[in-house]
């Protein structure tokens, strides 16, 4: 590492290359020790400066972190393996993919098409290729988020057989569960530490799911217990993961009235520094809540209540 930095006007500091990157400082110094890169400058104060083509680096990586390469594969690599590796995800299959620049409605109908024609080996490769293009979190809230809510209409509308509904589902769980699995171990980033889970009496978990692949994203440890978990094992959980945030996750068919029961249970038995996040899709719930826990309507709302949990941890 050299002692002296050229102009500052061609680096960032540590704190900007965060702010444009958003990989988190302690990531970055984790980096520089592990795989020796960044390799940033230091100006007169000792403080780190990166060179703008290593910010440039950076962000390449950051795309295909989401995608879910693994640090150890891509941290370092050269700026035109990782956009060759980022060219490979975008490339051709034998199933027609909608392009970038069309409408994004049409991706999520494209999906749909192959559902009902029961090619499972070729939505599977669709998913698959919609979340290289886009990463993780995109593939999330800008495909399979409205590409559920198609499928819902169309069961609403005797379209779509239960069995299509459950394929879609367990085709779409096993995507992000593949995605979760090869997503970079969480780092002291100043994110908390997440228990997910659903109460007992609800019956769908893929939501719940959804919710972990944004979590992981924005670089959260995360334990997923999956559905249908006592309370009480639930406050067990969260004592031995260290959880300092509990997420629960209702459908539009969870009943109201001992939803909200179970919310006050578990909240009268986590120690108070623990929260507890729930999200639901029912008015009635949302407008009624429940003292101590926080309900969230939509999954876009994951990313913000990180960012205040960070600011506040500070």
């Amino acid at each position: 590492m050299n002692d002296r930095a050229p102009a500052a006007l061609h680096m960032l500091t540590i704190a900007a290359v965060e702010r444009d990157t958003r990989i988190g400082k302690d990531t970055l110094r984790v980096w520089e020790r592990r795989y020796g890169f960044p390799a940033p400058l230091r100006d007169s104060n000792g403080e780190r400066l990166y060179p703008l083509d290593q910010v440039e680096q950076l962000r390449h990586i950051k795309r295909l972190l989401d995608a879910g390469w693994r640090p150890g594969r891509v941290v370092g690599l050269p700026l035109q393996d990782l956009q060759a590796i980022g060219d490979l995800g975008r490339g051709s299959s034998a199933t027609a993919l909608p392009r970038d620049d069309m409408a994004l409605s049409a991706e999520p109908q494209a999906l749909y098409t192959l559902l009902r024609a029961h090619d499972v080996p070729g939505l599977r490769r669709a998913l698959m290729q919609s979340l290289l293009r886009r990463g993780l979190g995109h593939f999330v809230g800008e495909v399979v988020t409205p590409l559920l809510v198609e499928i819902g209409q169309a069961w609403s509308r005797g379209q779509l057989a239960i069995f299509e509904e459950h394929l879609c589902s367990e085709t779409i769980e096993t995507v992000l569960r593949s995605a979760i699995a090869s997503a970079p171990e969480a780092l002291a980033d100043g994110a908390p530490r997440v228990l997910l889970t659903t109460f007992p009496d609800e019956q769908h978990g893929l939501a719940l799911l959804m919710a972990e692949a944004l979590f992981t994203v924005e670089g959260c440890a995360c334990m997923n217990l999956g559905r249908q978990t006592p309370v009480q094992d639930m406050v067990l959980a969260a004592h031995a993961h260290r959880a300092q945030v509990v997420v629960l996750s209702f459908s539009s068919l969870s009943p109201v009235g001992s939803s909200l029961d179970h919310l006050a249970d578990l909240r009268a038995q986590l120690p108070d520094p623990v929260e507890i996040w729930a999200g639901t899709p029912q008015a009635a719930m949302l407008r009624r809540g429940v003292a101590g826990v926080t309900l969230l309507d939509n999954l876009a709302q994951i990313h913000t209540e990180v960012a205040r949990w960070r600011a506040a941890a500070r």
